[in-house]
């Protein structure tokens, strides 16, 4: 009999996304990544080069949702190594609330992040809707990249380096400044501490287009992910799943920004599962971890050594100060704390 217990917002479990993708397996050959936990976009066979193509929805309410659903999509586009060139949107429009000059500002945003990635808007759906409170965005990014430079977690094996690109949680942090910047303020925050960390939407930025296109580039790059919802170790727990490999990572090795700390702090939120945007993890032959580091480092894009791949049956080790602790799992992503979505 079908489960019926209500699920949390969110992702999928992983356990259930497996058994649907199972379940739901494509049969043709010209797909070389299909719907498979872990991975960040679908693959095609072009001869000798791929078709790369991601969809994802921007379901939450801001003021920059088309600037959001190019940024989010292009990035899953570049960790398989590809260039990220074509863009398509179905955009649905409260009814009762839609205005000619709210669909203007959101085709704004849209062609302003495609123009700043070097991606062209190629059509789409647009309407109004009966039933929505806010604005939703299903974005799909199409891009390409030459068959023999293309990343995958089927590349990835025991021995090799993991590897954090930039700090955690980048996109986090904006969002819990945005959604609660009143809050903060009563509780004596400054303006400008406020405004840095609402910021942190494009500086640093949660696009990590340029950061991965210069990391595929490095010798040894076996693997990159884009860790959003759920946050850097859900983002691991994925690498490992869709490697097939264990894994060992020094919890204290990861670079939490101080305003990510102090504004994580304040609300309850693990930053490790809070929604993390912005950063790449990198996996790389153990070799060349160091080499690849110091290249993104001197590239301007800051970089840490955080674990290692190992055999699958070692499984997950989290170790603090060296000593082994318990793999933190979030059944949801720690912003539904502030958004309220996992009553």
């Amino acid at each position: 009999m079908p489960d019926t217990t209500y699920l949390p917002a969110g992702k999928l479990p992983l356990a259930l996304l497996d058994q649907l993708l199972t379940r739901f397996a494509p049969d043709d050959p010209r797909i070389i990544v299909g719907p498979r936990g872990g991975e960040d976009a679908a693959v095609f066979d072009f001869g000798d080069r791929c078709l790369v193509a991601k969809m994802d929805p921007i379901t939450f309410a801001t003021s920059e949702i088309g600037w959001y659903a190019v940024n989010v999509n292009a990035n899953d586009i570049a960790v398989m190594g590809a260039r990220p060139r074509w863009f398509m949107a179905t955009v649905l429009l409260p009814a009762g609330r839609a205005t000619a000059a709210l669909a203007e500002a959101i085709f704004e945003q849209i062609d302003r992040a495609c123009a700043a990635l070097g991606v062209s808007l190629a059509g789409g759906h647009t309407e109004i809707t009966v039933g929505l409170n806010r604005p939703i965005i299903c974005g799909t990014m199409l891009g390409e990249v030459a068959r023999d430079r293309l990343l995958t977690k089927r590349g990835v094996q025991p021995g090799d380096a993991v590897l954090l690109v930039r700090s955690v949680p980048i996109e986090g942090t904006a969002l819990i400044a945005l959604e609660r910047a009143e809050t903060l303020a009563a509780r004596g925050y400054t303006a400008e501490f406020i405004a840095r960390c609402q910021r942190f939407l494009h500086d640093p930025g949660i696009s990590v287009v340029a950061p991965a296109l210069v990391a595929a580039e490095l010798p040894g790059v076996h693997a990159m992910h884009d860790p959003t919802e759920g946050g850097v170790l859900s983002g691991l727990l994925e690498i490992a799943r869709a490697g097939d490999t264990g894994m060992e990572v020094a919890l204290d090795a990861i670079p939490i920004l101080e305003e990510s700390a102090t504004l994580c702090r304040e609300f309850g939120l693990d930053p490790l599962g809070t929604i993390a945007s912005g950063a790449i993890l990198l996996i790389v032959a153990g070799p060349h971890a160091e080499a690849a580091r110091a290249a993104l480092d001197a590239a301007g894009y800051p970089t840490a050594v955080i674990g290692r791949l190992t055999p699958r049956d070692a499984g997950l080790v989290a170790r603090r100060a060296g000593a082994p602790v318990a793999w933190p799992m979030f059944a949801v992503d720690e912003i539904t704390k502030v958004f309220g979505t996992n009553e």
